[in-house]
């Protein structure tokens, strides 16, 4: 028997190869010749640099950057073992749960660590990121980032805007000539699982600005000022500058900055892990396939990592069985995506505290597996 497994992290308790691991235990109980192996699988959201490079190798890199409120913070990205490929979170130098919920404003929030973790990555000879944007506590549009970059970003008196959205208010002159060179040679990759355009009532001020600390006075100001920083651009970068385009108002405006200014592609997280991770190959050749997450529900099939190694084993006819921490009475529409069968692994009534404690979600996922797996080898 050949089994792949490609487990999402069941946050809070185990990581993606953990759980993996775990898994593939349970199965070498009752199958101990199986070939068993197990890849890496994250949505381009929190934790995805840990598991590219544990799953793929490469090293951690550390260094201090201006976080969200222009103070020094420790910031960090993967480089794979290729030493090109650098692996960022923007949450890892501007996300919002670095901001108390006291001092969360977007006015003076503001995403230059994020460039200053480009930086450095290019210094080390990165040239292809791939970066997730997800939980940002900006609306800069992406303009702190570029500064760190080299891009000017004036006003009419010819000097640096201020960091944070507020910057965007007094915004008269963009240039690009000072900006790294190496950014003509290297290629971005965004997981960017929102749609969200930049300016208007789906735009990112509107939507996402409350979480973020913004009343409604100050949404419609960064609104329009957004909408003119768009302009601006587009006389400097042409049809690129597209306020409009699906993603462009992510992370804040990020997705805009990086799709105008860096040529970036804005990919959903999950085919892009699960194209840069390779799992078609792998998968194509397995007798069976095997996902989860910590929570199986309707929202599952919504875009969500499960969904999509189901879709890749499908193309090739194999079976999927998901694993979860718990599972909801609507996770069985899952069943009618690719999801053959799925099962909960708690095994009995204890306190959620319990439940994630690492220890015991790898024996139950351990557990849980074997048993699975013994019913499979009745066939």
């Amino acid at each position: 028997m050949k089994a792949v497994i490609a487990i999402d992290s069941f946050k809070g308790s185990l990581s993606s190869l953990e759980a993996g691991q775990a898994a593939a235990e349970g199965i070498k109980r009752v199958f101990p010749d199986a070939a068993v192996q197990v890849c890496p699988l994250a949505d381009g959201g929190e934790g995805t640099v840990e598991t590219l490079i544990s799953g793929m190798g490469g090293t951690i890199r550390r260094l201090p950057v201006t976080g969200p409120l222009g103070e020094t913070v420790t910031g960090r990205y993967g480089i794979l073992e290729d030493k090109v490929t650098a692996v960022m979170e923007m949450a890892d130098a501007a996300g919002i749960t670095m901001v108390p919920p006291a001092q969360r404003n977007p006015m003076y929030t503001t995403t230059y660590g994020v460039g200053e973790l480009i930086r450095d990555a290019i210094k080390e000879g990165c040239r292809k990121f791939i970066v997730g944007i997800g939980g940002s506590a900006t609306n800069d549009g992406g303009v702190g980032m570029l500064q760190a970059l080299g891009f000017a970003f004036l006003d009419a008196e010819g000097n640096s805007v201020a960091q944070g959205a507020q910057g965007l208010e007094k915004l008269a002159v963009l240039g690009t000539a000072h900006a790294m060179k190496e950014l003509d040679v290297c290629e971005f990759h965004i997981a960017c699982d929102v749609n969200n355009v930049l300016c208007g009532p789906e735009g990112c001020s509107a939507v996402f600005g409350p979480q973020k600390g913004a009343n409604e006075a100050m949404i419609h100001r960064m609104d329009e000022w957004l909408a003119d920083y768009a302009a601006l651009a587009a006389a400097v970068c042409g049809n690129e500058a597209d306020p409009n385009y699906p993603g462009s108002g992510a992370a804040g405006g990020l997705g805009f900055a990086f799709r105008t200014f860096l040529h970036g592609s804005l990919e959903p997280g999950v085919e892009m892990i699960l194209r840069e991770t390779r799992l078609e190959e792998k998968v194509k050749d397995a007798d069976i396939v095997i996902t989860g997450e910590g929570r199986l529900d309707g929202q599952t099939v919504m875009g969500k990592a499960p969904i999509g190694v189901a879709a890749l084993a499908k193309k090739y006819g194999r079976k999927v069985v998901a694993f979860s921490g718990c599972v909801t009475e609507d996770a069985r529409v899952c069943n009618a995506h690719g999801i053959d069968a799925f099962f909960p692994i708690v095994r009995g009534a204890v306190s959620l505290e319990e439940a994630m404690d690492q220890e015991n979600a790898a024996r139950n996922m351990t557990d849980t597996a074997e048993q699975v797996f013994r019913l499979l080898h009745m066939e």
